[in-house]
Formats: structure tokens, sequence, C-alpha cells
């Protein structure tokens, strides 16, 4: 009867319902605290699972599969501001809808405009840029939109889709707006993700193309990185290595070179350089730069290493040439010196050879008259040497090619003959006479007899022979003169043919040639608005042939 009576008071008061209602609301909070640690390790799960080298598609794809634990998701879209238009930059399902653009009054520039997420109906949306896939029976029927910020920039809008309504509280519209800016955030550094390894495929090509090596190394003689560009001799020893010590790698020793940049650099934080040469001859510069981190400590060095055989070989080649024109200056002062002589010697013959014609010692004329020949022979030579000498400062005149050919003939037929080589002389008594520089088409000539007499003393044969010839030639409508070497020499090879006007390039020894003469008698042609014209068969001869017109334009 007691317990009756508390039954009925605990009804009357409420007591029971407090407890019930107390319980509910208990049970409530704990779904929604279960819940929101759902979310949160969603989110953390998500923060994990993104990797900075997927695509937006990609991330978008991996939050769609956790999303369903957290909050109804039947669809989820991401669209990105591309200049003043709104593009759907990805979604999941990939054929859920088709949107081709998004007019400013759609919920997403909405949002985008406030900058605050919002919950809305979809349907209007449907009746103006939203197509459905019929494929999906369910149209969405509320969809929450948040917007996606960089910094304080909105960048675009995160769009989470349910076929249910209502589905979305101001609890879910809050996880949405922390999803979006993960998503963001994530975004950004996929994007610099790319940037970067863009930058590093750039940098790593830019290394690579470099033609000269180029060898990374740290402050222990490893071998870090380089580009693969050693010559082959090199490449050999660098194969050879055992280790990725640098002196390993480069010269094949078990420790530093003796005096090695490196320790240099080490204690300077300098660049350092250093020649060196290979067993085959090859002269290499190498030049040690210091890479400094950001505490200006030296992390590692950078071995550029430069090629300089050629440069070398012209550089001497160009000392060789300057040591020719300072000889040519000197014959210049000799032929000054011996002019003055000359002349005496010829004048004291020419009064002797009078006295004797006048009365006495008649017997003695004609050793005078060798005496005054050979004077006289001397000083055309000497007169030849100082026109050669003067080249540059003579004008263009009226000039007879037939007798600058004999000048230079009396200069080196001497020589020429020496090496036991007939001269045969061809020229044309009718040659009529050009705008020249004199001196000029001496050195033209000079340097054609020259190389038929190298050309020459290179072969075996009893008959030796150049042949001069001056000749007129009528070609185009113009008349041209043509002044020609030929020989019976070695002849040129069809593929060097091309080479033979290139500065510095020889066939000859290094103490026999330059490798400069064709390229400047090349450049006097041109000067004359003429050419060079050669014909050579290996082993058989060449003719060179200076082509000139007669009447310059």
């Amino acid at each position: 009867m007691v317990n009756d009576k508390e039954k009925l008071l605990e009804q009357l008061t409420g007591v029971d319902s407090s407890k019930l209602n107390y319980y509910v609301e208990l049970k409530k909070r704990t779904e929604e605290v279960l819940k929101q640690n759902s979310r949160l390790e969603i989110l953390h799960q998500l923060t994990h699972d993104i990797n900075i080298d997927m695509s937006i598609q990609d991330i978008l794809e991996r939050a769609f599969t956790k999303l369903p634990q957290a909050l109804p998701c039947d669809f989820l879209g991401l669209a990105t501001i591309r200049g003043e238009q709104l593009v759907l930059k990805a979604m999941m399902p990939r054929d859920f809808c088709q949107v081709d653009r998004f007019p400013h009054h759609a919920p997403s520039w909405q949002v985008i405009r406030a900058q605050k997420a919002g919950v809305f109906d979809p349907q209007p949306s449907y009746r103006s840029h939203l197509r459905h896939n019929p494929a999906y029976p369910e149209q969405l029927r509320e969809i929450a939109i948040a917007p996606m910020f960089e910094r304080s920039d909105v960048i675009g809008a995160l769009l989470v889709g349910s076929v249910m309504k209502p589905a979305y509280s101001e609890a879910e519209l809050s996880f949405v707006q922390h999803l979006a800016d993960q998503l963001a955030i994530s975004i950004q550094n996929a994007r610099l993700y790319k940037q970067v390894s863009r930058a590093k495929k750039e940098w790593e090509e830019t290394f690579k193309a470099v033609t000269d090596p180029i060898i990374l190394i740290d402050t222990d003689y490893n071998v870090l990185l380089h580009n693969d560009r050693l010559p082959p001799e090199l490449m050999e020893i660098w194969s050879r290595g055992l280790t990725d010590k640098c002196h390993d790698r480069l010269h094949g020793l078990k420790r530093p070179c003796r005096d090695c940049p490196v320790e240099e650099v080490k204690r300077t934080l300098q660049p350092a350089s250093l020649r060196t040469q290979t067993d085959s001859g090859l002269l290499f510069d190498l030049t040690y730069y210091p890479v400094l981190n950001e505490e200006s400590q030296l992390v590692a060095i950078t071995v550029f290493m430069k090629d300089v055989t050629q440069k070398t070989k012209l550089e001497a080649q160009l000392v060789h040439s300057a040591k020719l024109a300072a000889l040519g200056e000197m014959a210049a002062g000799v032929a000054h010196e011996l002019n003055s002589p000359m002349t005496v010697i010829i004048g004291t013959a020419q009064m002797l050879v009078r006295e004797i014609q006048g009365g006495k010692g008649l017997g003695n004329i004609e050793e005078l008259e060798d005496i005054f020949n050979c004077g006289v022979r001397c000083k055309r030579i000497i007169q030849n040497l100082l026109t050669f000498s003067r080249q540059d400062q003579a004008p263009v005149t009226d000039t007879d090619l037939n007798a600058e050919a004999r000048r230079v003939l009396s200069l080196i037929k001497y020589q020429i003959n020496r090496s036991q080589i007939r001269i045969l002389e061809h020229l044309d008594p009718d040659l009529p006479k050009l705008a020249a520089n004199g001196p000029q088409i001496q050195q033209v000539l000079t340097n054609f007899l020259v190389n038929a007499r190298d050309a020459l003393n290179s072969q075996e044969r009893d008959d030796k022979v150049i042949e001069v010839s001056t000749t007129q030639r009528v070609q185009e409508n113009k008349r041209w003169v043509v002044l020609s070497v030929r020989d019976n020499g070695c002849g040129i090879a069809q593929e060097n043919l091309s080479k033979i006007f290139t500065p510095f390039y020889t066939s000859k020894e290094a103490t026999k040639g330059t490798g400069l003469g064709l390229s400047v008698c090349l450049g006097i042609a041109e000067s004359h608005n003429g050419r060079i014209e050669v014909e050579s068969k290996l082993g058989q001869g060449s003719t060179f042939s200076l082509v000139l017109p007669l009447e310059n334009p």
C-alpha cells in the first residue's frame, strides 16, 4: 500500500518525467560528441591520406569515401574561380551532373561573395544551370556550400549535397566549412608541390644540358651529383672508381690530390681554380665554387670543368702570329738599313765602270758589271720587301697583275727552287690593268705559293712543278682577271675543302702553319669584290685562283 502511494506521488510530481528527459538529453549529447569525434577523426585521416602529389580529383575522391561516416553525402563538388568565372573543377560521383557555368545568382556565388557557408535548396539550380544525370534516380534535395580560402582570398567553394531533406544542421555546416578549409590547404600544398617539382625538373634539365662537366661534391670529397658530360677519357677513369670520392672518380687516386683546391675553398669560402692535363693531352680548367647555407656555412662545392685544349692552342697560334708580325716589322727595318749601303755600292760601281771605260783597266769591266748587277738585284729585292711590308698603307690603284706576280716570284723563287721545285710562268701579256691594292695581291700570291711548296715537299716525286698563270675570263656578262697557282702536290681531301678558309684551320704541322693565311686571303679577295676558287684532287694536286673583276662597282 505504501509503495503504491509513493509511485502515485512520483507520477503526480513528475519526478519520473525529469529523469527520462535527463537521460534522453544525455544520450543525445553523447551521440553528438561521438559524431563530432568521428568528424574530427575523419578530418585527421584525410590530412594523412591526402598526398601532396595528388590531383584535385584524387583529393576529392579520397574525401568522398570518408564523408558518409560523418554526415549525409550523396554528392561532393569543388568549384574554383578562374578569372571572372566559377568552374566546377571536380566532383564525386564524376558523372552525377553537368554544369557549364555558374550564373552570378547561383548559391555558390552567393557564398563566395558573403564569404560565409550556407545551406540551400538545389531545385532552382536544376532549373537554371544544373543538369542531373538520369542514371542517378534521385536528385539532390539539399546542398551545403562553404567558401574555400587561400589566406584572406576566396579561391572557390566546396559543395556537399544530399538526397534527403533536412540534411544539414548548423553542426554539419560547421563541419563542411572545416572540411573546405582542410581541402583548401591540401590543394595549395599540391599546387606548391607541382611548382617546386617543375622548378626542380627545369633545374635538372638545365644542369644536364650544360655541355661542360659539372660535379657537386660535399666537404668530404664525396660526389653528390654530376651531369654526365665527362669526355670519354675521364669517363673511363670515372667508371673504374671504387668509391664516390672525387679524387678516385676523376684521377684514380686513393687520397685527395696534392694542393687540392677543396681545402682552399674550405679555408677561405671563396672560389678556387686549377688547370690540369690528362694523359692524352687534354687541358681542363677546374673552378671550385662554394655552396653556403643560410648560416654562411659550407655545405657543398660545385666543380665546373672547362675543356680549354682548343682555346690554349688558339692562344699559342695567336702568339705565333704575333711573332710573325714582329718578324715582318724587323724585316722591313732590315730592308731600310740595307737600302742605303746598297745605294752606295751601286753608285761606286757605276763610277768605276765609267772610269775604266774612259781609260784604264778595261779587263775588270765584267767583274764590276757583276757587282753592279748584283747590287741592282739586291736593291730590287729590298724594294719588293719594303713594298710587301707596307701592304696596309698602299691605296687601290691601277695595278698590273703580271708585274705584281713577278715581284713576288723574285722574292720567293729562290726558296722554292731550293726545294727542287720548278716554277713555270704563263702570264698573259695582254692582261689589262685593274683597280687593286698591289701589296695585298702580293700577299695572296705569296700564300698560294708557300702552300703549293709545302704540298709538294710532302710528296716523294722527281718532277715537282708549280705553275703561275694569269688569264682573262668573261662570266655573267662581266670581265674578270684570274691569277692562278697550280701544283702537282698532295691535294686536299674533299671533306676538308669546306674548312680551308676557316680561321686557324691548318693541315700542316704546328711549327709550319697558323691557319690564318687562306682566311686572310679570302678577306682580301672579298674586299676587292672578288673570290677565291679552289680545285683539288687528293694525290693529284690543287689549283688556287684569285678571281677579280676588271671593273669594280
